[in-house]
C-alpha cells in the first residue's frame, strides 16, 4: 500500500480530483483536508497561499496509473505529488485497498472490510 500526498488550489479542484480517483479505481480513498497555508520557494522568490491537501490510499501497482492521472488533471505546473510506501497497516484494510484499485473495482466500504 501507499500513500500519495498532494495539494490543490482549493477545495472544488481537489473534491473533483478525489472522486475522479476513486471513480477510476486509482485510489481506495482520498481524504480532502481542511485548507492550509503553504509556503514555499518557487520561480526565484518565495511564496504563500492557501491549498488543499489530498490523502491518497492506493497501492505500488496502481501509482503510475494515478501519477499520470494527478500530472493530467492537476493545474499546478508542477504538482506536489509524493508517494510513501506503508510498513504496516491493518491487514483488512491493506485488502480492501487492494481490492477497490483492481481496475473498474466497485469497493466496498472499510468499514465493511
Amino acid at each position: 500500500m501507499q500513500i500519495v500526498l498532494t495539494t490543490l488550489p482549493d477545495a472544488d479542484t481537489a473534491g473533483k480530483l478525489a472522486r475522479q480517483l476513486v471513480e477510476a479505481g486509482l485510489a481506495a480513498c482520498v481524504s480532502v483536508l481542511a485548507p492550509c497555508r503553504s509556503v514555499y520557494r518557487w520561480q526565484d522568490g518565495i511564496q504563500q497561499d492557501e491549498e488543499v491537501p489530498l490523502i491518497i490510499k492506493t497501492t505500488r501497482e496502481r501509482y503510475a496509473a494515478l501519477e499520470d492521472h494527478i500530472r493530467a488533471h492537476h493545474p499546478y505546473e508542477l504538482p506536489e505529488i509524493v508517494a510513501l510506501d506503508v510498513a504496516r497497516a491493518l491487514p483488512a484494510y491493506l485488502d480492501w485497498v487492494a481490492r477497490s484499485t483492481i481496475p473498474s473495482a466497485a469497493g466496498d466500504s472499510p468499514r465493511d472490510a
